[in-house]
């Protein structure tokens, strides 16, 4: 495809409205309208054999009638004519074009993407809402709200997500550089916009609203390259829907890219307030100044449940505080060294009017010497009479929010940014040479291969996973309750006995793991139980005998499961989590890890409390699991066939 396309999208020349119409209702005079509104400077071409003119302007009966080639075309008509209109935008050789229309099915959606790279379009949708350059008078879009020029651009697959942000922005009067919606993308995709919005000058921060990924390689390759200049944030939906797979996955996927996830929509309008300030965190270290107690106590919950830190108890200065009061207390927390950011809270105040206390301290912090050491930021709790002091935040550049708890979420999205960026730098070495013996590692795969034994017991693994460094319980195969007894009485109780059988893959169906064994008569009633069992749940499975382990010693210590699995959206994962946890709870990282990286997989278990930590004498060796997950991420990527 051409490259130059995208640049027709962002910067066009001309644009086409195919399918204009002289109903107000309709979306090919909603974008005429638009556009003419915008003020945008190059020609506008309505395409329609109905009228001579849509609002005024000269309209055209064909593509091929156009007195010139438009760089960017909005196809406006109905899902049955867009195709051969993009079939005559390609031999007319435009060089974008957005398609409106919903429902393509799979093999429509195909044959329009065959057409663009036939004439080297680049295409917007379909089921697109359209776009919104500000800066440069284009809305060529059919929301209802227009937006204005700002630093922020938002992409988006859900026009209704948009439509509430640009109502949401316009109360707020905060602009965006680009606002984009991609729909049902068969072309342009997320990792092909931040290649484009990483490069633009105007650009300070990116949003996206996503519900599934389809190229994940290029988009956190993209995100990588752009999340290193600027913020990225991600709003994801569909948390519970298998449909859009692991959850965790895409957790672990945003964090490593460097970028940030926020969980709502209330989340993304506080990063949004944040952003559109382009503040840089000073700091992690919070202090709180407030005239009461209650929403300084509610920041504080949102702030230690987040992982932040609290510099100092909340000042709190009572709910008779003045103008005077809160500027000797700021300027007391001003003074000290310990603290990188404020949070000035206020409720509604006889005392300290809303509008006039914001008045003062803006002057007030524009000229104090320290000022500028720190993060400010504001809650002017309320609604009706915070209104005007939270508009005078906003013009002088100090983010402000409605409640104590947006303001800390605001707050933590840097803090967790900044962290996300540490993981995006991190630049993992290999292992091989003193960890993976990779050459064993291929002979006993492909021994199992050749075997046909996809699926492995124990006795099977433990040679791999032992040329991959990693130690495991010795397993003995005997074939009778005698030799399990024997074996046993050998190498010590308590002992495992489990089944041995390739024609039955889960063990449990026949209860055909007995646990814990301390002596000889236990394990020879265990193990004729195992076979007797299986003989009648399933008379014809194959039985090759029994494994007999020595239990390990669990006392003082925490059972962990780890998982690795080829996930069809992002490729290898490794899922960790406690005992018996299923792969939606549990902690995802992508390898390749080195022992930073693993270290945040393991904290991040920690804190989600999907590891619980137990009240024993030895704390969880957080450097030795590390190790372990290194090693797997190695074997994984060496060996990309394990499941």
């Amino acid at each position: 495809m051409k490259a130059s396309g995208l640049d027709r999208l962002f910067k066009p020349h001309s644009i086409a409205v195919i399918g204009a119409s002289t109903d107000p209702l309709k979306a090919g005079h909603v974008i005429v309208r638009h556009l003419l509104a915008g003020q945008f400077k190059g020609p506008i071409l309505p395409v329609t054999p109905r009228n001579k003119s849509i609002a005024g302007v000269l309209a055209y009966p064909d593509i091929a009638s156009l007195p010139l080639t438009p760089d960017l075309a909005i196809i406006c008509t109905r899902r049955e004519r867009v195709l051969p209109l993009l079939e005559a935008l390609g031999q007319k050789g435009a060089g974008a074009a957005i398609i409106l229309a919903a429902d393509f099915s799979p093999e429509e959606r195909l044959e329009l993407k065959r057409v663009c790279q036939q004439y080297g379009i680049r295409l917007l949708g379909p089921n697109s809402m359209g776009m919104l350059l500000p800066g440069q008078g284009i809305n060529a879009s059919f929301s209802p709200i227009a937006a204005k020029p700002g630093l922020v651009a938002f992409l988006s697959q859900s026009a209704a997500v948009s439509t509430t942000i640009l109502d949401w922005a316009k109360q707020h009067e905060l602009g965006f550089s680009a606002f984009i919606s991609l729909g049902d993308h068969c072309d342009i995709d997320f990792g092909q916009l931040l290649d484009q919005l990483s490069r633009d000058s105007v650009t300070r921060a990116i949003l996206i609203y996503m519900d599934k990924l389809h190229d994940a390689r290029h988009f956190l390759s993209a995100a990588r390259a752009a999340s290193r200049n600027k913020p990225i944030l991600v709003l994801k939906s569909g948390r519970h829907d298998p449909a859009h797979g692991l959850d965790n996955v895409y957790d672990a996927a945003i964090r490593r890219a460097g970028m940030l996830r926020v969980r709502d929509t209330h989340e993304l309008f506080a990063a949004v307030e944040t952003l559109s300030h382009s503040m840089t965190l000073k700091g992690e270290r919070l202090a709180i100044i407030s005239n009461g107690r209650g929403l300084a106590n509610m920041a504080v919950d949102v702030l230690l449940e987040r992982g932040g830190k609290l510099a100092r108890p909340p000042l709190d200065i009572g709910s008779d505080a003045t103008i005077t009061t809160y500027q000797e207390a700021l300027d007391s927390v001003l003074q000290e060294d310990g603290i990188d950011a404020i949070l000035i809270i206020h409720a509604p105040s006889l005392t300290a009017p809303s509008a006039p206390l914001a008045s003062h301290l803006i002057a007030h912090l524009k000229q104090h010497p320290r000022a500028r050491r720190f993060n400010i930021l504001t809650n002017w709790a309320g609604e009706y009479s915070a209104q005007e002091g939270r508009k005078l935040f906003t013009e002088a550049g100090f983010p402000t929010y409605r409640t104590p708890e947006s303001a800390m979420a605001a707050f933590m999205h840097m803090v967790e940014y900044r962290r996300n960026q540490k993981q995006l730098m991190e630049t993992p070495a290999s292992l091989h040479g003193n960890q993976l013996n990779g050459e064993l590692c291929q002979q006993l795969i492909r021994q199992a291969q050749e075997r046909k034994q996809l699926r492995l017991d124990t006795h099977l693994v433990h040679p791999i996973l032992q040329a991959a460094g990693l130690s495991t319980l010795p397993t003995w195969i005997v074939t009778d309750a005698i030799e399990a007894t024997l074996t046993a009485e050998q190498i010590g109780y308590p002992v495992a006995v489990k089944l041995r059988s390739p024609d039955i893959l889960h063990k449990s169906a026949v209860h055909g793991v007995v646990l814990n064994l301390r002596t000889s008569a236990e394990v020879a009633q265990a193990a004729d139980a195992i076979l007797d069992r299986v003989k009648q749940h399933d008379p014809g499975a194959r039985i090759e005998g029994l494994l007999v382990q020595r239990m390990a010693r669990r006392s003082g210590g925490l059972e962990l499961r780890v998982r690795i699995q080829q996930d069809a959206i992002f490729g290898p994962v490794i899922l960790l989590g406690e005992s018996g946890a299923e792969p939606q709870e549990m902690v995802a990282a992508l390898p390749p890890l080195n022992q930073a990286l693993a270290r945040y997989q393991i904290i991040g278990a920690l804190k989600s409390r999907k590891i619980r930590e137990q009240a024993t004498p030895e704390r969880l060796d957080i450097d030795a699991l590390g190790q372990v997950l290194c090693q797997l991420s190695e074997l994984l990527l060496a060996f990309p066939e394990i499941q």
